[in-house]
């Protein structure tokens, strides 16, 4: 029997030598190397577009790359295979510390937030806390600028156990615990060290009190 006739009407046993040495192989192959692992007088190429058209309307496509080939998936199923995976990451000083207090005193402006901790908010604090749907605008406060207002989130309170804000620990509470800044002037609570707060807004500090989980597309 021919090595390039069909087996038992299926495919014959050269296209089932380049199917095997495609599936096997993690990276595109040269056509001159597969035309080394066929019987002599077997053209790769002949085998190769057999090969192509049998598997045009299969969950996977033979496909050339320059000089070489591999199967890869339909374009078309891109969607059905995409995972997503949840990616811990922590959330830096400077962010837990303005959504306590976006918490504790919503609906808040920026200056309310950089008044409270003594420092200005970076763009990066608020946005990812944005991102991580925790803090959302709650339209803008009639003064002169009009500005922005900042709530939390339903999604906050689902993260962190809450029913609504009122379950918030209160003063006493925190006092008891240790977690109020006792420095004068200071109305939020310390989530940090005690040395109190940095000269910049401390995202690069992340101190790990709470980790921010965010979607990453497998993309």
């Amino acid at each position: 029997m021919s090595f390039d006739t069909p087996e038992n009407s299926g495919p014959s046993r050269s296209e089932r030598i380049v199917e095997a040495l495609l599936f096997a192989s993690k990276d595109p192959l040269p056509i001159s190397e597969i035309g080394e692992r066929l019987p002599e007088g077997v053209s790769a190429e002949s085998i190769l577009e057999k090969l192509q058209a049998r598997y045009a309307t299969r969950g996977v496509h033979l496909v050339q790359i320059k000089d070489c080939w591999a199967f890869r998936t339909a374009p078309d199923l891109g969607d059905a295979l995409r995972v997503e995976m949840a990616v811990r990451r922590k959330l830096s000083r400077a962010a837990i510390e303005t959504l306590s207090i976006v918490a504790y005193h919503e609906p808040v402006t920026r200056a309310d937030i950089e008044e409270i901790r003594g420092v200005a908010v970076s763009k990066g604090t608020l946005d990812a806390l944005l991102e991580a749907g925790w803090i959302q605008p709650r339209g803008r406060r009639q003064v002169p600028g009009r500005p922005l207002t900042w709530g939390t989130t339903e999604a906050f309170l689902d993260h962190f156990g809450l029913t609504a804000l009122s379950d918030l620990p209160g003063l006493e509470e925190l006092k008891a615990t240790g977690m109020l800044d006792k420095r004068p002037g200071l109305t939020s609570i310390a989530m940090g060290d005690e040395d109190g707060i940095e000269p910049e807004d401390g995202d690069e500090e992340d101190d790990g009190q709470f980790d921010l989980l965010e979607s990453e597309d497998g993309a």
